[in-house]
């Protein structure tokens, strides 16, 4: 759809891949210009570890249950399999409770696993202020919780307490999802906007990319749809076919809160007569899913995400969950925002379709850990 943005083979240079784009009137604007510098930051390979180094030794005896928001969604499941793996390291039982992708089945889980009566619970996307009474009932009885993409910021929470978020910072991934687009555009993009409303980081990072989008004088916003995550499956197919009826060559580009909303798009594209590597080019401000992995990787109706690094993510869900039963302070760590495309695909764990850092995060929390 609209101009051919070809993009460039994984041989050349990322900052090449980046400037490849149409030759319009605001190529040499400011504000463009600056969106590309800011994206050929953001795909260059990850810098070294900046976590944690010191911190308390494992605490024995610890029971965690990680609450996931659904098990379907690469996200969730992806930090949940790393938290699992880093508890079997640190010594601690561990075990896993699907809330299915709905609010009550998320709550569902919840109650259940404070009825467990674990020693720390692990919001694995469940949206900590939605779920607000029971993350209170969980402190009331003495239980730890911590939260992975459980607000709308990394860090500590309040009202409800966590202890502390693991995410990246979603102000920068929403910024680094929506210059992508800015960049390769030159300024010109056409966007649609996918979000839930139903969780308030969804909200934060949609809002984020909306603004950035604004920012760029010669883009637009064509519409920002609100659907819901575990309906991706049943909605997605001809939400598809509709945008592309109301909107078609002027819509260029995707911004999705999640790799999820592309998992689905594909048919509906192909049926259009759309290639693979044609518009509207996706991109995802979200986890990195192996399937999105492997649509960048084949030029496959998506071109970029900024992933989440979730087995890094995992192992600091872990690391925060011993601080506190440790009666220590959180790490205060914040992963580093890093964008991948087919350019740097092959890049901090891509070929596995994952984005794991070689920055020897595992050895630093054993070794903090004493194991």
């Amino acid at each position: 759809m609209g101009k051919s943005f070809r993009r460039v083979g994984g041989g050349m240079m990322v900052a090449a891949a980046i400037g490849l784009a149409a030759h319009g009137a605001r190529a040499d604007d400011a504000f463009v210009q600056s969106a590309k510098a800011f994206v050929a930051q953001v795909t260059n390979p990850t810098i070294p570890w900046t976590g944690p180094t010191t911190g308390p030794k494992a605490v024995p005896g610890m029971t965690v249950v990680y609450v996931s928001t659904d098990q379907r969604n690469g996200g969730p499941r992806g930090a949940a399999e790393a938290a699992a793996e880093a508890a079997k390291v640190i010594g601690w039982k561990f075990r896993i409770l699907d809330g299915q992708g709905t609010v009550s089945g998320q709550n569902s889980a919840l109650s259940q696993a404070i009825a467990l009566k674990p020693n720390g619970i692990i919001l694995g996307g469940v949206d900590a202020v939605q779920s607000a009474p029971l993350v209170e009932q969980a402190e009331a009885a003495g239980i730890k919780v911590v939260g992975w993409h459980a607000g709308p910021t990394a860090g500590a929470m309040t009202h409800p307490d966590v202890f502390w978020n693991v995410s990246t910072d979603p102000a920068e991934v929403s910024k680094a999802a929506a210059l992508y687009a800015v960049a390769t555009s030159d300024g010109h993009a056409g966007v649609v906007i996918f979000t839930d409303s139903e969780y308030a980081l969804a909200i934060a990072k949609s809002n984020a990319m909306a603004s950035w989008i604004k920012k760029c004088a010669g883009c637009k916003i064509l519409a920002t749809e609100d659907t819901p995550l575990g309906q991706t499956q049943s909605r997605m197919p001809q939400l598809t076919t509709s945008l592309l009826e109301r909107f078609g060559k002027a819509w260029t580009y995707s911004l999705g809160i999640n790799d999820l909303y592309y998992d689905f798009m594909g048919p509906s594209l192909q049926a259009a007569g759309i290639p693979g590597d044609g518009h509207p080019w996706n991109i995802s401000g979200g986890d990195g899913s192996s399937s999105a992995f492997q649509r960048i990787r084949t030029q496959q109706y998506q071109v970029a995400t900024v992933a989440e690094p979730l087995h890094l993510q995992g192992w600091q869900l872990i690391d925060e969950l011993n601080r506190a039963f440790a009666g220590a302070p959180p790490s205060g760590f914040v992963d580093p925002v890093h964008l991948f495309i087919h350019a740097n695909i092959g890049t901090d764990g891509g070929p596995q379709n994952v984005f794991d850092p070689d920055n020897g995060y595992q050895a630093e929390y054993r070794k903090i850990w004493g194991k």
